[in-house]
């Protein structure tokens, strides 16, 4: 199956899942996870109108951004962040989804570029508590919300969460209602986004309120 093919099947399934649960399709945006993969795939899930692309190693991105500089493209830092490498995030990405620190939320602020626009970010919240996971704890989001909402060249949209992985539809379903109340809980109108959602639980996730989907070996294939 191409690229072009496999977007399509999971634009459907997109379209598919919202109509299950009374949402508009135009409410979940496809996220292309792009890591390991050539920049020749990027470039040919952008000629089918794909725009949104998350990588998570920095260096193997920048090199795709430069291969790919023509295209106009939104990058998305979606993987572990490091201090020595913050300032490169900041310099290039438009999104990052897994800040888990007031001192990297510090960093990417300090270092964003005052010619570009605030950085949009999403804290990582470990909302199955799995030791090795990134992510704050469901107790540490208010307190952090609260002191990077302040920060001056951030945007804070939202959280990102991985859960433990679960076969069962409902179970998939729980970690994801957890953090959404917790969302509500924070009555910050400002937090629009969920950044939650994969291949394996892509319809669990669109019913409790996903708002961009992260989709890598359904879109591009296992990974190299």
């Amino acid at each position: 199956m191409t690229i072009a093919q496999r977007i399509r099947v999971i634009q459907d399934q997109i379209q598919e899942y919202c109509r299950a649960c009374d949402r508009s399709p135009e409410t979940v945006l496809l996220l292309a996870v792009s890591k390991t993969k050539p920049a020749a795939d990027i470039a040919a899930a952008y000629q089918t109108g794909q725009r949104h692309f998350g990588e998570n190693y920095c260096q193997e991105a920048l090199f795709k951004q430069q291969a790919l500089g023509a295209y106009n493209i939104t990058w998305h830092f979606i993987g572990p962040i490091q201090s020595n490498k913050t300032k490169l995030i900041a310099q290039h990405f438009s999104w990052v989804h897994s800040v888990d620190s007031l001192r990297i939320a510090k960093r990417l602020s300090e270092q964003r570029p005052d010619n570009l626009p605030p950085l949009n970010i999403c804290l990582q919240v470990n909302v199955s508590g799995e030791q090795s996971k990134s992510g704050i704890s469901l107790a540490e989001l208010s307190e952090l919300c609260a002191v990077v909402t302040a920060l001056p060249r951030l945007k804070l949209r939202g959280v990102m969460a991985i859960p433990a992985p679960q076969d069962d539809y409902e179970q998939q379903r729980q970690p994801y209602q957890t953090l959404v109340q917790a969302v509500a809980d924070l009555k910050q109108p400002t937090l629009d986004t969920f950044s939650f959602g994969m291949t394996d639980d892509l319809q669990a996730a669109i019913t409790e309120s996903a708002t961009i989907v992260r989709i890598g070996t359904a879109l591009f294939g296992n990974r190299n």
